[in-house]
């Protein structure tokens, strides 16, 4: 069977992820949601730039139209 794109996101689903933005920034946390437009819900999340933590945001909704990219931790 073929894997398609969001089956990979079913594989790391209530895994850890590292979202990354178009803006630059990147969130990480469990991954509890997403749809078929990639929209995301992280729970446990925290916002990161250049490496360092900027702030603790615990459940977080992010759009699909804004995530360059989603990886396991």
């Amino acid at each position: 069977m073929e894997a398609r794109p969001l089956d990979a996101l079913n594989a790391a689903r209530n895994k850890r992820v590292i979202v990354e933005s178009k803006n630059s920034r990147q969130y990480i946390g469990v991954l509890k949601a997403f749809d078929i437009h990639v929209n995301v819900v992280l729970d446990n999340a925290e916002e990161r730039s250049n490496g360092e933590v900027v702030r603790k945001l615990g459940t977080v909704f992010l759009r699909g139209d804004t995530i360059v990219l989603i990886s396991p931790e």
